[in-house]
């Protein structure tokens, strides 16, 4: 009896040392203190966005906002939990992290765009103990980043707990090399890894497949086995669609360990004469550049603001974005996938020659490969990423020993990942363009910041080059799309930005005269604006007029769509930098303009349009490519309806009247109850017919009370310097926004809205 009971006792213990891994999201309860200030915070955390943007008091400078940045620590206790292997997995800190734990140092991490994992296990007390773990960033050496980064541990954090002998880290790769609508071919690759100190025989199943590994104390083992799908859904924008692919790895006949990925059966190819390729249909790429922040939350990586990123993307007619110029998250990968988004997955700014004195420069040497390699294994089973991307402008493009460091990026890319092409952002700022032409050599595709003028004659000099232009300026839409739409070999625009973001105060702007004339780059910079404003959609999400216009141009069944340029001298002389676009609203309401010019314009592909004023015809206009699909009216103002008609689609824009009250619109009703939920709510200044006042600047003030708090509150206005995440904020161009958080309660959350105007109030859900 005494001997069953020990054997039955050293099963138990077998099979709860080996639990297969968990993951807890490791996001709430921490303790931030800065300036010897502590209060308690839940992730993602974001300490810079908390400030106001002062110039006087930033050293982050005109890139960065003018945000403080600084040193902060985050602190949490946690009970030892059950598992042979213990560790924390940080998707995303900036910058410079060190991690302890009960006054140990187990870790550290310096790029701020990358996700790291620290095994803390050693550090641990016995199971059920209270631990401390301890996380200090420094973001203090400025500045260092062209753009906002924002501060401290921004994007999630997980508690992860395995059996020494586990399924690796990014253990599972799978790729595609064969496809067709018949059939597919799908080859897996798994890793385990042995953290015991004894050599270790395991099994892997994958499917029907089951391969004997032997892994050797401390080391890894990768095993590849082939399944063969019939009929396979292939993946693409239009048809997003994801397989799962299920692993178990056993030991002397039980499952210690079982993972499980997603994954998209899609083929596709570049080609100088065939241009892009996506299973076997060519297909025209328009791309938009996307910063890593989410506008009014800051970097606060949310997965639901990170869904709506992309979805915005999606809804103003891309189909692939660039991650520029750094990697991105998980949640926003996760959602390419599964609303149908191509990426350019980046992986750095610059290389070894600084754009600022403490930028990625510093460190280079020592941590590229892991940086690279920390990328591509996290990223490489997401069907959206049809390209990786080693490099952003570099400085140094004219020195012969960048062709190396090249092949360098490109070499630690090929080691994990060889199934997609390589790529960098190329630029030239003078006349000495083709002297790059052995760095182009390097990669598959040929990146073009602002150079497509280029590529007749490099087509000539190069002819098996395939380009796409990785960044160009918003005004020049028609003349990119036409020369995609010609060439084969220039496969896409990318145009700078798809969003709005914080930092590179002023790119993008356009001005009056009296304000601080010239580029956002001017000595100084241009301390009055503390983001860019070249985005297609504004950081409320609202669509600018350019974007329907360059919808219209890739998209042939894009709506009608109609805008009124701004009158100059309106608000005053208009002045346009380079990355700006003439300002232009969604308004028939000029005030004080009346029997003065208005240009109307009218984007679309239908060949004729009628332009309508009170039901008068004011003139019908002839469309086509010669008029760059566009109709455009110059109308003498006068208050009442503006309507647009082509065949049998119309639009129309009314005169607004004097503010009446709020409108409140959430892209959801109900929440999820687990205190990582966020609903956008939408507040707009309405007349008494329900027009949106375009002029209006009502002063609010929100409450949210219940199952749910504030974390956001702000216009698009990007010279407004009060906090965003106050409760506090000013309406532009008659719009705000308002960013509700869930709780882990369930129950509702009323969102309360007081101003001038009668009180707005709205109900959410939770569950």
């Amino acid at each position: 009896m005494k001997k069953h009971l020990l054997a039955l006792l050293a099963a138990i213990t077998l099979t709860h040392g080996a639990t297969a891994q968990t993951q807890q999201l490791f996001d709430f309860g921490w303790q931030f203190t800065q300036n010897e200030k502590t209060t308690r915070v839940d992730l993602p955390h974001d300490w810079d966005i908390y400030s106001a943007p002062i110039p006087e008091n930033s050293t982050t400078g005109t890139g960065g906002g003018w945000y403080p940045a600084g040193k902060g620590e985050y602190r949490k206790t946690f009970n030892t939990p059950k598992g042979e292997r213990v560790k924390l997995h940080f998707e995303g800190v900036y910058q410079k992290a060190e991690v302890f734990v009960n006054g140990q140092k187990a870790g550290q991490h310096h790029y701020g765009y990358t996700p790291f994992t620290v095994d803390i296990t050693n550090c641990l007390k016995p199971v059920n103990n209270l631990n401390e773990v301890l996380v200090k960033v420094n973001n203090s050496e400025q500045p260092n980043c062209r753009w906002y980064s924002g501060s401290g541990i921004y994007r999630h954090v997980w508690l992860q707990t395995m059996p020494s002998l586990h399924i690796a880290e990014n253990g599972i790769y799978v790729t595609t090399p064969e496809v067709s609508e018949q059939q597919a071919r799908v080859q897996v690759e798994v890793t385990v890894e042995n953290e015991s100190p004894t050599d270790r025989n395991a099994t892997v199943v994958v499917g029907n497949s089951q391969l004997m590994v032997a892994v050797a104390a401390g080391q890894t083992k990768t095993v590849t086995t082939t399944l063969f799908v019939r009929n396979p859904r292939l993946w693409s924008p239009d048809n997003p669609a994801l397989n799962r692919l299920d692993v178990q790895l056993k030991e002397n006949g039980n499952v210690i360990d079982e993972r499980s990925t997603k994954y998209g059966i899609r083929s596709f190819s570049f080609d100088a004469q065939k241009g892009f390729v996506l299973n076997g249909k060519p297909m025209l790429i328009t791309g938009a550049c996307v910063h890593h922040d989410d506008g009014v939350l800051g970097a606060m990586a949310f997965d639901d603001a990170e869904i709506r990123k992309v979805r915005q993307m999606k809804e103003a007619g891309f189909n692939l974005i660039r991650t520029s110029h750094n990697p991105s998250t998980r949640a926003f990968l996760d959602a390419c996938d599964s609303l149908g988004m191509m990426v350019i997955d980046e992986a750095f700014d610059g290389w070894r020659q600084a754009k600022n004195p403490y930028d990625y420069s510093t460190v280079i040497d020592s941590c590229y490969r892991e940086d690279i390699h920390a990328m591509v294994m996290r990223d490489r089973n997401h069907p959206c990423i049809i390209s990786w991307s080693i490099g952003n402008e570099v400085m140094e493009r004219k020195d012969i020993r960048v062709v190396h460091t090249a092949r360098q990026m490109k070499a630690a890319i090929l080691e994990k990942d060889a199934t997609r092409p390589v790529t960098e952002a190329l630029c030239s700022w003078d006349s000495d363009w083709e002297i790059y032409d052995p760095h182009a050599e390097v990669l598959d595709v040929a990146g073009y910041n602002y150079m497509i003028h280029k590529h007749a004659t490099d087509h000539q000099r190069a002819p098996e080059r395939v380009i796409w232009q990785t960044e160009s300026f918003p005004r020049d839409a028609f003349n990119n799309w036409a020369v995609t739409n010609d060439h084969p070999y220039v496969v896409g625009d990318i145009v700078w930005t798809g969003l709005d973001y914080l930092g590179e105060s002023g790119i993008g702007r356009y001005y009056y005269q009296g304000e601080t004339p010239g580029e956002h780059y001017v000595e100084g910079g241009i301390p009055d604006w503390h983001g860019a404003y070249c985005g297609d959609v504004d950081v409320t999400g609202w669509r600018k007029p350019i974007s329907h216009y360059r919808e219209m141009l890739w998209t042939d069944d894009a709506p009608l769509y109609m805008a009124v340029k701004e009158p100059n001298g309106y608000h005053g002389d208009i002045k346009e930098t380079a990355w700006s676009v003439w300002p232009t609203w969604e308004s028939w309401t000029w005030k004080g303009w009346e029997g003065k010019p208005v240009e109307v314009e009218v984007y679309t592909k239908l060949p004729e349009v009628r332009l309508y004023l009170n039901d008068q015809l004011i003139g019908t206009k002839q469309v086509s490519r010669k008029t760059k699909y566009k109709a455009v009216f110059t109308v003498p103002y006068q208050p009442g309806t503006l309507r647009a008609v082509a065949d049998n689609q119309s639009v129309s824009l009314s005169t607004a009247g004097e503010p009446a009250l709020l409108r409140l619109t959430p892209d959801r009703t109900v929440m999820a109850a687990d205190g990582q939920s966020l609903t956008f709510v939408i507040a707009e200044v309405l007349d008494r017919e329900g027009n949106v006042v375009p002029e209006a600047a009502i002063p609010c003030e929100a409450t949210v009370k219940g199952a749910g708090t504030l974390l956001a509150f702000a216009s698009a206005d990007l010279k407004d310097r009060e906090p965003t995440v106050t409760p506090k904020a000013t309406t532009w161009k008659g719009r705000a926004m308002l960013v509700v958080r869930s709780t882990k309660k369930k129950g509702s959350a009323k969102l309360t809205v007081k101003s001038s105007l009668p009180t707005a109030t709205l109900t959410l859900k939770t569950r």
